[in-house]
């Protein structure tokens, strides 16, 4: 029912197949992998809020990363198609590691016919959306889900930091080096007669459990198994969207033993049902909005790219001295000898979108956890929503200003981290002092 006392949306969802030809290469990680099976198809999924003419639309994408070039022209058609604003139009990806290479990759190649087609695909959706709204009320909701997330970086005891750890016991590590966030937030927008019609659901954890680096099929991983459990329940009118959170340092095992395995798709499948339970908890006690704004803004900063150093071309040397390398060390090495941007500044778009008591920030990278939990902390909304990969890619990594320098991946210059160390900072106060704007 129609929640008595509680602003009434137009709100219409849809789904959209955007799964591609079988032969492309995967995207995610320093080396080709291609696609010769499907698992579960791939989709584009997307949600118009608004009144009257003020809309906002959200749409969420099983790929691993989304582009610019992409981006674009996809909201320039559904600008001329609907007449939402490009600002009001947030694009985001689940972060997938088994989803097709839409960037312009020196290691894994992509399939131009298909990115070519991606605008209208993602376009698609919204206009249909767009096209089959309903009166409904919005609602906020929250669950804990602890013990599915962790924090994949370890402070070691010289003040370093290094990624993962084989031996639980390792003398050198001396402890996490930062927070999950456990936190599962979720809007649901329910129709005239109490249905669920749409279901926003947030967590920060990285969507690289099903396949890992031998991956030779396409899936949407644990996100996809959310997605699809919580459809199952509530209809085929239901249409659940995952908004990935900051989860750049925030992966799905402690690395230590446990009956589970690490990864593969019983871990996908683990993670996605009880997600599903935990997004299904906070839609039942989700409370209604008493807000009915919307509205919405991009404010594009500069901020500077890293810049190769002397020092920088004398490890490419040390290291090419070595008799054996690692993997990250090989891929570094490429990295800083093709890096195109020294000395140039990044244009780095913001976005911050107002649902009536609901708050959405879009950035344009992997961030890490913490910048999440500090916009949580001091945004101006009854619930905000931190969206790590949308709109653009900007770099790969966004770390906190201090682990910046700590030499953990998410933060090695050039191959993890493109932007200086303080861009986070940046990006977050930006982003309160637009939502304070929106919230006046």
């Amino acid at each position: 029912m129609i929640t008595p006392n509680s602003p009434v949306f137009q709100v219409g969802n849809a789904k959209v197949d955007i799964t591609p030809p079988l032969g492309v290469s995967l995207a995610g990680y320093f080396h080709d992998r291609v696609a010769v099976r499907v698992r579960d198809p791939l989709h584009a999924r997307a949600l118009v809020i608004g009144r009257g003419e003020d809309r906002v639309a959200l749409l969420a994408c099983d790929l691993c990363t989304v582009t610019r070039e992409i981006v674009q022209p996809a909201k320039e058609r559904i600008r001329a198609a609907t007449g939402i604003p490009p600002e009001r139009v947030l694009v985001t990806a689940s972060h997938t590691h088994t989803g097709p290479e839409i960037r312009h990759n020196p290691d894994v190649p992509r399939f131009d016919e298909y990115v070519n087609r991606l605008p209208v695909l993602l376009a698609e959706a919204v206009l249909r959306a767009a096209e089959a709204t309903v009166d409904a009320t919005l609602h906020l909701g929250a669950a804990d889900a602890e013990g599915l997330s962790f924090n994949r970086l370890f402070r070691l005891r010289n003040g370093s930091e290094k990624f993962g750890r084989t031996d639980p016991a390792d003398p050198d590590v001396a402890g996490s080096a930062g927070p999950v966030d456990p936190r599962l937030q979720a809007l649901v927008a329910r129709d005239a007669e109490g249905c669920v019609q749409a279901v926003v659901a947030n967590f920060a954890l990285h969507a690289d459990v099903i396949g890992g680096g031998k991956a030779d099929f396409l899936s949407a991983d644990w996100p996809g198994e959310l997605c699809r459990a919580v459809e199952s329940v509530y209809g085929d009118g239901t249409c659940c969207l995952f908004l990935q959170g900051t989860a750049g340092d925030i992966n799905q095992h402690a690395y230590a033993p446990g009956w589970m395995p690490g990864s593969g798709p019983l871990k996908a499948m683990q993670i996605g049902r009880a997600l599903a339970g935990a997004t299904m908890l906070a839609l039942e006690r989700a409370q209604p909005m008493g807000s009915d704004r919307v509205a919405g803004v991009i404010t594009p900063l500069e901020i500077p790219y890293c810049s190769r150093t002397p020092e920088h071309i004398a490890e490419v040397e040390r290291l090419r001295q070595l008799p054996k390398r690692s993997y990250f060390e090989d891929a570094w090495i490429r990295r800083v000898e093709s890096w195109p941007h020294d000395g140039d500044v990044c244009r780095v778009p913001v976005q911050a979108l107002r649902v009536g008591d609901a708050a959405f920030v879009g950035f344009p990278a992997e961030v890490f956890v913490r910048w999440g939990l500090e916009l949580k902390q001091y945004a101006p909304a009854g619930c905000t929503f931190p969206v790590e990969l949308a709109n653009e890619r900007v770099s790969t990594y966004v770390p906190t200003t201090d682990q910046a320098e700590r030499g953990a991946y998410g933060a090695v210059p050039f191959l993890s981290r493109w932007l200086v160390p303080d861009a986070g900072r940046r990006m977050v106060e930006q982003a309160l002092r637009d939502l304070y704007q929106l919230w006046e």
